[in-house]
This record gives structure tokens, C-alpha cells and sequence, in this order.
């Protein structure tokens, strides 16, 4: 199947437009946020409160004209708050689904770390395989889907650390941060009388999203690019200061994001560059650090810095067998 990098290409300008009027002076995170979402993975925006993660996720769902649900994550949820709950019909005399709001193509789970271990394992099966099983009976998501969820670094009462497999479903964990003095002047300017927000109209129809995200699997990679990649996730296995490594779920994850940056720059092949470009939003949130290391300031996200700086380039023609 050939290619049609234009295409995919002009999907992302228009999304990047449309997302970069809400989400001001905010380049870089709108770009892994639509990587995401063309190589069908879900995003953990982690950031202090006020810097616009909820609207990040709104302004993606109106863009792309999907249904949006909200889960505002709280310690006493329980799952069925999450998947739904099938209740008995008195006239039918037979139990109906109530689909709760994990029914919808952009689901945004905010404060996800303030739900209980119990409740946010409700989004293990739905993020992975596009599913959930409620009394026994699977229901499939409605397509595209695509997982929002934000945490507050910062406050850890009342909070539940997301656990290892919950962390390892997500393909990037983004921050925001704060915005520079003119982009801040900029947002007090556009809010005088209304949210931009409320203007923002899709630009992309469900057929052109389907495609797009069909396409971007075509993208060329080069057997030495495959084996940087697996190299990469690997060291994270091997170094010393670290007790659990990345999964092969992370290889999966940064070829596909890897593929889907390629295509968003016009080209039909990934470089090592896509790859360190990308590995520090994609690997460090699977990695645990080692006890000891923690006691010595060692981070995840410094360890893989490490390990891209040490690790040797593919060279050669990485593009030959493009199509």
C-alpha cells in the first residue's frame, strides 16, 4: 500500500491550526498529542493545575467532531462509574446496559491518580483492546478511541500512585507547563468576552481520521532502525540503577509513534531522530527506578537521556526500502 504522506501531512497542519487556537504558545505537546492519536495511543498529561490539560483534550474532541465524555476521578468511584451498569427493566422484565462514560471516542479521565487501584484497573481492557466486559457481556468501543487522563504532580493526599500496567498502557506521558509573558497575554487577551474554545468547529471528518491512522502503519522502518529501537528499550532493561525496565509494549509504542512523526514531517521513512525525539515522552513512565537510585536524585527521564547519549546511530540508507 502506497503512502499518501500529503495527506496525513495536511491532517496534522489542520489539527495543529485548530488546537493551536485554544492551546496557546503549546507547539510541542500539540504535536505528540496528534502522534498520539494517528498511531491510536493514549496520552497522561502530568501538570500543575490551570495549564490547560482538560482543555487540551476538549479542544481535540471538538476538532476532530468525536464524542467527548469527562471522568472526574474521585477515591469513592466505583468501576461501573466508569464502564456502566446493566439494570433490570421492569417492563421488559430483562436487564439493560447503561453504558457509562467510557463510551465515547475521547474519554478524558482527570485526576486519574485520585480514583482507588480497583476503579482505574476499569480502564485497563478499554485501553488496550478497545473493549469492556460488564456482567459478563463485551461491548466494543466506538472507533477512533483514544484515552485523555491528567494528574497533579504535586499533591499526593488522597491520591493512589498509578500502578505499573496502568502506565504501560498509556504510549506518552506529556507536560504543559507554563506558558512564556506574551503567550499569557495573549490568553488574557482571547478570553475577554468567551473561550476560543466555544468557537472551535471540526476540521476532519471520521473518514479522514480512519484513514490517517491506517496510512501511517505503511511508514518505512528500516531493519537497523527496528533494531535501535529494541536496542533502546533494552538497555533500559539492562542498566544497573534500574529495577524494572520498559516493556515490549514501549518498542510497539515508539515505533508507532516513530511512523506517525515521520508522516507528520512529509516523509515515508522514520530516522533515529523520530526515535530521540520521542523516547523521552514515551519510555521514562514505564521505567522504575531502583531504590537506591532514588536516594541519589536519579530519575527515569535521566536515565534514558543516559542511554541515548550512549547509545551508537544507525547509519546507512534508512529510507531504501520506503514506499
Amino acid at each position: 500500500m502506497a503512502v499518501d504522506i500529503s495527506f496525513v501531512q495536511n491532517i496534522g497542519e489542520k489539527l495543529k491550526t485548530n488546537l493551536g487556537k485554544v492551546i496557546i504558545g503549546k507547539d510541542d505537546a500539540i504535536t505528540q498529542t496528534i502522534i498520539s492519536f494517528l498511531c491510536q495511543g493514549h496520552v497522561l498529561i502530568e501538570d500543575v493545575p490551570g495549564v490547560g490539560k482538560t482543555m487540551l483534550a476538549r479542544s481535540l474532541a471538538k476538532s476532530l467532531g468525536c464524542t467527548f465524555k469527562r471522568i472526574q476521578f474521585t477515591p469513592d468511584m466505583l468501576p461501573s462509574d466508569v464502564t456502566g451498569v446493566s439494570i433490570y427493566n421492569q417492563n421488559t422484565r430483562e436487564f439493560e446496559f447503561r453504558p457509562g462514560p467510557l463510551m465515547a471516542q475521547i474519554v478524558l479521565g482527570d485526576e486519574i491518580n485520585r480514583a482507588t487501584p480497583k476503579t482505574q484497573s476499569a480502564l485497563l481492557e478499554a485501553m488496550e483492546e478497545r473493549q469492556m466486559t460488564v456482567d459478563g457481556m463485551t461491548y466494543l468501543l466506538p472507533q477512533p478511541f483514544m484515552v485523555m487522563a491528567t494528574q497533579n504532580p504535586i499533591e499526593y493526599e488522597g491520591t493512589f500512585p498509578l500502578p505499573e500496567a496502568q502506565l504501560d498502557r498509556f504510549l506518552m506521558r506529556i507536560d504543559l507547563g507554563y506558558t512564556s509573558l506574551s503567550n499569557e497575554i495573549k490568553i488574557l487577551e482571547q478570553q475577554k468576552l468567551n473561550h476560543p474554545i466555544l468557537d472551535l468547529e471540526p476540521v476532519i471528518s471520521l473518514d479522514e481520521i480512519l484513514r490517517a491512522q491506517e496510512l501511517v502503519k505503511y511508514v518505512h522502518v528500516s531493519p537497523p532502525v527496528e533494531r535501535y529501537i529494541v536496542e533502546l528499550v533494552r538497555e533500559t532493561r539492562q542498566h544497573p540503577e534500574v529495577y524494572l525496565g520498559a516493556s515490549p509494549r514501549g518498542s510497539l509504542g515508539l515505533f508507532r509513534a516513530a511512523q506517525a512523526r515521520a508522516a507528520l514531517l512529509g516523509r515515508d521513512y522514520v530516522l533515529p531522530d523520530d526515535i530521540k525525539t520521542l523516547a523521552p515522552n514515551i519510555l521514562p513512565h514505564r521505567i522504575v527506578v531502583s531504590p537506591a537510585a532514588r536516594l541519589t536524585d536519579v530519575s527515569a527521564a535521566k536515565i534514558v537521556k543516559e542511554i541515548l547519549n550512549a547509545l551508537a546511530i544507525p547509519g546507512g540508507d534508512l529510507g531504501g526500502g520506503a514506499m
